[in-house]
């Protein structure tokens, strides 16, 4: 169902800014999904993760993430920015229904977020001894895991001595990395040079405990995450204002724009009414003379 193109003014703007601001501000999110899907696709080609060997840890392969999340935004984007350019009431109200659904489940997984930490933790430590098991055979998971142990500053899961489960560092693997850590928990992985030493973390797990501090990181990522979000609730909570107030700027464009359409074909609806009863009126004037 398709409008004309309507010149008058909802509020202090035009119908024109909003369906062309409605456009571009769609079109930029459209691009960025877009992106972010690409990345995801991109992330899961490149390791062969759809392969029949792998598809079995698809489900826990980080990628996964962007390409769910590319796809949400840039198919809902794209919604809304095909319904406000062809001024398309159909696609304008599935996007603004998309839009109510997602602020509801946003809502609503916020407060399951809150009634179920302690599960969430438990997960969370489930996936990072993932990681840990998987270190060496996932760069994805070696990725995500160094920058969690560099960024925050820790070692493992609930402490240093997790990593004698990976098979390749625990102290019975004949290889070189036995009884040794990722680089990632290492104090200074430069040692003070300009080169990360991979090796820094070698033989770590031998080190006696009043040693070992001195070298790398004692205290797991999961207490040192946790800490980290406490410290930084008020910057989190900031977050998902801003990103619940672009959902619901989105919302109230095309909202604008829908009423506006309507408006438009009210007004071409009476007109050409108008015009209907003028012409009958001129036709029943001319058979009267």
């Amino acid at each position: 169902i398709s409008g004309g193109p309507v010149s008058y003014k909802i509020g202090f703007l035009s119908s024109c800014s909003i369906k062309y601001l409605t456009f571009i501000w769609n079109l930029t999110f459209c691009i960025t999904g877009s992106l972010i899907l690409a990345i995801g696709i991109w992330g899961l080609s490149d390791k062969e993760s759809l392969t029949s060997e792998r598809i079995t840890y698809l489900g826990s392969d980080p990628m996964l993430f962007f390409v769910l999340a590319g796809l949400a935004a840039s198919t809902m984007a794209l919604l809304g920015c095909t319904g406000a350019l062809f001024e398309n009431t159909c696609l304008l109200k599935l996007f603004t229904g998309g839009i109510i659904t997602f602020v509801i489940l946003e809502a609503l997984g916020g407060i399951v977020l809150v009634s179920v930490q302690h599960q969430i933790k438990a997960s969370l430590q489930d996936s990072l001894m993932v990681a840990v098991l998987r270190y060496q055979d996932d760069p994805d998971l070696q990725f995500i895991m160094d920058e969690i142990q560099a960024g925050l500053q820790c070692c493992g899961v609930e402490s240093y001595l997790d990593w004698k489960t990976n098979l390749y560092f625990n102290c019975s693997s004949p290889g070189v990395q036995a009884c040794g850590v990722p680089a990632s928990c290492c104090l200074d992985p430069l040692e003070n040079g300009t080169i990360s030493n991979s090796q820094c973390g070698f033989g770590a797990l031998k080190l006696e405990e009043f040693v070992a501090p001195s070298t790398i990181y004692l205290g797991g990522c999961v207490p040192q995450l946790s800490r980290w979000l406490h410290n930084h609730a008020g910057v989190i909570g900031f977050s998902c204002v801003i990103l619940i107030a672009v959902e619901v700027g989105s919302l109230l464009l095309a909202t604008k724009l829908l009423a506006g359409i309507a408006f438009a074909r009210t007004l071409h609806d009476s007109g050409r009414e108008q015009m209907y009863l003028l012409s009958h009126h001129q036709r029943q004037r001319g058979f009267y003379s």
